[in-house]
């Protein structure tokens, strides 16, 4: 099974590709829109600068080549959401080639990046008719084409989940409203690859391509042959359904755009730095500080900015103590932090009397849910006295998890997944995690345990 993918980000530009109507949602159909980007006679496109930006820096998020000159093409499009019949977008020389983007350990292959249009919006009414809306005609799309490099549709699952949240990162691309990523997913079972067409949300790419490996697999089994056709999914059903027959190359008939020149981009290329993707800095992370990938993964994917506040730990007082104090308590404090507008500089400096010797675990942990939450001196100790209780007598009833958590930490999980049933949910599993870590390892040290 070969499963490969293309998919189209919108970008976030204020406007649109070729033209000045606005991107942002409309307040009724055909109302953002101009002769431009309706493709009527007389009018010329005008390449927005953004757009070129935004894809060269998708471009070195994937690792690709980019081009000294890249210009655009002319893709003969029939179809009513797009109303000049054809579409404005790259063919020979696009602005990336040639990438790699990793999945785990694991290289997927990127063949290109390029940017263009995108059609508009067709609502079907009844069986013989559709609407047409065509406020998201020329809105700028980049689409990011794979190799045939993924597995299974889990996999493709996991690895747009991943792609998606280092190009929201990299770009800042919003995660609502109009600007969506889309994806075609192309599959094929035996020799003939089929597509399936803008499908949309992690779940439905692994719906519509479990669905294509069944329905392909049954048709081989019997003896039939795959079709090479365009199919859409059906969200309701589950299902795909065929749409027409591939299209190859040739049948697209692509020309150079004529009003739009040529554009030599290597120095706005070498120009554009582009922000550490949070899988990269996962990655980083871990090998720099020495730490459990699992754990880097984990302070990325919470926020970047808990990782860089890990970082900043590390490096001023240990990287135990970030360990200890980051990926505990001030992780768990994080979206309570973020949700009153505070910052965790008061955290790290509590740290940093921590590691001076200047107060205790105790009142560090006390302290550090102070500072995170809000909360006041009395009520943050009420409750940390309350979940070091029921650490404690767990311990107490069971002595040998201190002595087999010297031999492996995961011993520590039966305690804490007692502690988390019988905390009635007022602790944070990270409070939990930390707790019990914290009153493990101070009984190892009383009784001499290493």
């Amino acid at each position: 099974m070969k499963i490969g993918l293309e998919i189209h980000v919108q970008l976030p530009t204020r406007s649109k590709m070729f033209c000045s109507c606005p991107t942002t949602d409309a307040p009724a159909p055909n109302t953002h829109v101009c002769p431009t980007c309706l493709g009527m006679p007389g009018s010329r496109p005008v390449l927005n600068r953004k757009v070129l930006e935004y894809g060269i820096m998708l471009a070195k998020m994937l690792g690709c080549k980019v081009a000294d000159v890249t210009w655009f093409s002319r893709k003969t499009y029939f179809y009513p959401d797009m109303s000049k019949s054809v579409q404005i977008t790259q063919y020979d020389n696009p602005i990336g080639e040639g990438g790699v983007y990793y999945l785990g350990k694991k290289p997927i292959r990127i063949t290109r990046i390029h940017v263009e249009e995108d059609p508009g919006k067709t609502k079907r009414v009844g069986d013989l008719s559709s609407l047409i809306d065509y406020n998201r005609s020329g809105i700028p799309l980049a689409e990011i084409v794979t190799e045939p490099d993924l597995s299974t549709p889990a996999e493709a699952r996991e690895f747009l989940g991943q792609l998606i949240e280092d190009i929201r990162h990299v770009i800042d691309l919003p995660g609502d409203g109009e600007r969506s990523i889309r994806c075609d997913c192309n599959i094929s079972v035996g020799k003939e690859r089929c597509e399936v067409k803008n499908v949309t949300g992690l779940k439905n790419v692994e719906r519509a391509l479990t669905f294509e490996v069944v329905r392909q697999t049954k048709i081989l089994k019997a003896g039939g042959k795959i079709d090479r056709e365009t199919r859409r999914f059906d969200e309701e059903r589950g299902v795909t359904i065929s749409v027409r027959k591939k299209e190859f190359e040739a049948d697209y008939g692509y020309i150079d755009e004529p009003d739009l020149g040529i554009y030599h981009i290597k120095e706005m290329a070498d120009s554009i730095k582009i922000k550490e993707s949070p899988q990269k800095m996962a990655a980083r992370i871990s090998a720099e500080y020495g730490i459990d990938q699992k754990m880097a993964k984990q302070l990325v994917s919470a926020s970047v900015g808990l990782a860089e506040t890990f970082e900043a730990v590390a490096k001023e007082s240990g990287v135990q103590n970030a360990v200890k104090w980051v990926a505990g308590p001030v992780s768990a404090g994080w979206k309570a932090m973020e949700a009153r507008g505070g910052t965790p500089d008061e955290a790290v400096g509590i740290i940093r009397r921590f590691a001076a010797g200047e107060i205790t675990d105790t009142e560090c942990a006390m302290e550090i849910r102070c500072a995170m939450t809000g909360e006041s001196a009395e009520a943050a100790a009420g409750a940390s006295q309350d979940l070091e209780r029921i650490v404690s007598e767990y311990l107490d009833q069971n002595p040998e998890i201190v002595s087999d958590y010297a031999k492996n930490e995961k011993a520590a999980n039966k305690a804490i997944g007692f502690v988390m049933r019988n905390s009635g949910g007022k602790h944070s599993s990270a409070e939990v995690v930390e707790a019990v870590k914290r009153l493990i390892e101070s009984r190892m040290r009383s009784h001499g345990v290493r």
